[in-house]
Parts: structure tokens; C-alpha cells; sequence
């Protein structure tokens, strides 16, 4: 830490960065302030100044608010509070929810301008739209999360960390939270003695909430989405909005080119989970898909196999994706490659990305299309910037407002080999 932690700064807040954070700067260097607004001039106090290039800051008073601040749709994250003891997972709560997704895609913007060297609107023909998910906008984007994670402190008292720190913060609402998880969150003080984590979940295909605590023995829980039903385990991933399987489930089939589908190609879901995916692409293909899920968490992959079991072609395989693929490039045969010549494969990676040597892997089978689900739009740029060095171009984007009141969004990509 340096002398200028602590130091209270005014400042004109320009712009957005990836992560939430606005950017201002201070005679000369950039200083990522939180909790502000772009076009708005706030007092900021200085939390770190190590790296020498930068600061970060903590809003603590607005001189000048932007017409787009509204009060925070959490009480326990607001302005008033001390920022040490601020809620986190709601950074953008400040901001009306229609200028959040005009953030949101400048965000997705800047980093394909960045990190993939390409002009969205120009190659798409069009701009992108940053699109709600159905019933969030009469909501005002609240009461979404199905499925919530609280700490515990020393006093057996449970609630979110403080933003950007493992401070955990005492609160009575979650209103993120779909209404079933907010009446089971046991938020009363002391209500956790012993435990030290706990999850909160409400699956869609049972009555109720449940409470995991200290990731115990894994449950068999079912979810479901439109007229398809997934099991998956209570500790195991699942998309957190209440929309957001149905929503991503539709945007692969719209994304997959039906010109470049080939029934009999040998199709791929890499990361695959339970198989929500696999399904969305299986239904497309037809009843004679040939689907192989690669997923690297065993339990997921044995649900995944229940949940794709109507496609005999189906399979489900435990492993990392970039061995498996390593694996099965070198013992593929020629006309087992030419199916995934023929094939479509779907991928939805970690926040980090597929990264440069799986997008390698995946290129090198030549599939005649990719659609990749993105949660993280640097790390997609940047899989996209690796993909076009190797032959595939970007033609088709969506993106989606499948975690409002926060940074994050979700975008869906296709990619087609280069003419």
C-alpha cells in the first residue's frame, strides 16, 4: 500500500471496464472507482495504489449524479454504507436497468475492438443488442437467482462477502433472489452456528428451497426446461437465472446454421455439464444425433448420460476437454474424422475461456461450424481473435442479460470455417 490509500478524490467518471468498475483519472493516471455511473463526478476514496499504473477507489459521495443512477435495489449495497461493508453481487444496482445492458454492451464491444482487433457492428452488419430475459424487465431485474451462496462468520451468522473482499456482511434481503430462496436464506443472526458455507437453492422441478451446507453429500435434484426434464446434483452447476436454461437452449438452436448441419456428423458438446446443451443441439439434429458430451466432473458426466439417454447416438464422457480432444484427434480414424468434418460442436466454457489450445484442438478437427456460449466477453474475444488465426470466422452474435444488477453477461457466438 502506498501514502495515497485513504486519500478522498473528485473525480469525472468516463467510461466502463470489464469487471463493473468505472474509470476515471487523476492528473494523468487511471483510477478504476466503484459503485459510480459513467458521466457522473463522485468522491472516491483510494483502497489501493500498488501497481503503479493504476488505483482502485471507493465511491463515497456523488457530486454530480448521472441521470441513470436510481437507488440501489439493495439497501445493504448502497452509498450510505461504509464500502468495507457493502453486499457484493449487485454492483450495478445503482444503475437503471436499461442503461446496465447499454454498459453491458459497450463492455462486449470493447473487447472485441481489444482483444479479437474486430468491429462488431461491421462484421455483423448490424449492432448488438444486449436482450432481457423474459418476465426480468416487469421485475425490474429482481428475483432471478435460483440459487444463492452465503457464508457463515465466527458468530454463525450467514450472508454474501463484501464486494471485492471475504468480509461477510450481515443482511435481511436477497432481492436477487427468486422468492422461494429468499424465504428459505437462513439470514437471522447466528442462524448457522458451526456451518461455514451454505447454498440456497430452489430447483425448478420441486416445490420449495433446500439448504446445502458445507458442499455436503450431493442430492439428486431435477430441473426443468420446457418440456425436458435434466437431473443434476444439488452441489453440481446449473445455470443460476430461472430463464437462463431455457434462454441459452434456444439461442444454440437459433445459432446453428441448418445449411452447415449435417445429420450424420459426429457433433460435440465440450463442457458439457448435465447436458443441457448437448439437448438443445440434439433436438436440432434429430432423433439419429450423434452427440458426445465431454465434461471433466465424473458425477455430471452419469447425468448427463440419463439426461441424453432418448438419443441412442448419445454419449457422455468424463475428462478434460483439451485431452480429450488431444486423445481422440490421434486415434480417430479417417472416416471417424470426417465426421466431425460434418459435425457441429457446441462449447461452454469457464469464465476463463476455452483458451488457445483447445480453440487449436477444436480447429484442427475442421468442424463445419462452432457455436460458442460465452459467460465472459474478454475471454470470448479472445477465443474468437485464436479462431480466426486458425480459419474460422465470426458471423453470428447474440448477447444476453442473464445476471441483472450485476457486470456479467452471457453471449452466444458462431463461428463458420473462413471462405
Amino acid at each position: 500500500m502506498g501514502e495515497s490509500v485513504g486519500t478522498l478524490l473528485e473525480l469525472d467518471v468516463t467510461a466502463i471496464a470489464h469487471g463493473g468498475i468505472s474509470v476515471a483519472r487523476h492528473e494523468g493516471r487511471v483510477v478504476f472507482v466503484s459503485d459510480a455511473v459513467p458521466g457522473e463526478r463522485v468522491v472516491a476514496r483510494v483502497t489501493e495504489d500498488r501497481k503503479k499504473s493504476f488505483w482502485r477507489a471507493d465511491t463515497v459521495s456523488v457530486v454530480t449524479p448521472s441521470e441513470h443512477r436510481v437507488d440501489h435495489v439493495w439497501p445493504e449495497a448502497a452509498l450510505d454504507r461504509d464500502p468495507a461493508v457493502r453486499a457484493g453481487g449487485a454492483e450495478f444496482g445503482h444503475v437503471a436497468l436499461p442503461h446496465q445492458r447499454t454498459l453491458k454492451h459497450d463492455v462486449l464491444v470493447d473487447a472485441f475492438s481489444r482483444f479479437a482487433r474486430t468491429d462488431l457492428a461491421e462484421v455483423l452488419g448490424h449492432d448488438v443488442t444486449v436482450e432481457s430475459a423474459p418476465g426480468d424487465d416487469e421485475a425490474n431485474g429482481l428475483g432471478w437467482r435460483t440459487r444463492v451462496r452465503l457464508h457463515v462468520d465466527e458468530d454463525g451468522t450467514a450472508g454474501p462477502f463484501a464486494a471485492r473482499s471475504h468480509t461477510i456482511v450481515p443482511v435481511t434481503s436477497l432481492p436477487l433472489a427468486a422468492q422461494r430462496v429468499q424465504d428459505a436464506a437462513p439470514l437471522a443472526r447466528g442462524a448457522m452456528p458451526g456451518a461455514s458455507v451454505v447454498d440456497v437453492l430452489a430447483p425448478s422441478g420441486a416445490e420449495g428451497a433446500r439448504l446445502v451446507i458445507d458442499e455436503q453429500k450431493p442430492t439428486v435434484v431435477t430441473e426443468v426446461v420446457g418440456d425436458r426434464s435434466f437431473t443434476v446434483d444439488d452441489t453440481g452447476f446449473w445455470q443460476v437465472h430461472r430463464q437462463a436454461p431455457a434462454v441459452l437452449t434456444a439461442a444454440v438452436q437459433d445459432l446453428v446454421d441448418r445449411d452447415r448441419l449435417d445429420p450424420e456428423g459426429q457433433h460435440l458438446d465440450l463442457y458439457g455439464g448435465v447436458g443441457l446443451l448437448a439437448a438443445a443441439l440434439g433436438d436440432v439434429v434429430g432423433p439419429k444425433a450423434r452427440i458426445t458430451s465431454v465434461e471433466s466432473a465424473a458425477r455430471a458426466t452419469e447425468h448427463a448420460q440419463e439426461n441424453l439417454a432418448e438419443w441412442i447416438g448419445a454419449r457422455a464422457e468424463t475428462g478434460r476437454v483439451d485431452r480429450w480432444l488431444a486423445r481422440t484427434a490421434a486415434d480417430a480414424s479417417r472416416p471417424e474424422l470426417q465426421r466431425f468434418r460434418a459435425g457441429t460442436v457446441v462449447l461452454d466454457p469457464p469464465r476463463s475461456g476455452a483458451g488457445r489450445e483447445v480453440v487449436v484442438q477444436i480447429a484442427a478437427l475442421q468442424p463445419a461450424q462452432v457455436v460458442y456460449v460465452a459467460c465472459d466477453p474478454v475471454a470470448l474475444a479472445r477465443d474468437v481473435a485464436t479462431f480466426a488465426d486458425l480459419g474460422y470466422r465470426l458471423e453470428a452474435l447474440r448477447a444476453f442479460d442473464l445476471f441483472p444488477h450485476t457486470h456479467h453477461l452471457e453471449a452466444v457466438a458462431r463461428l463458420v470455417p473462413i471462405a
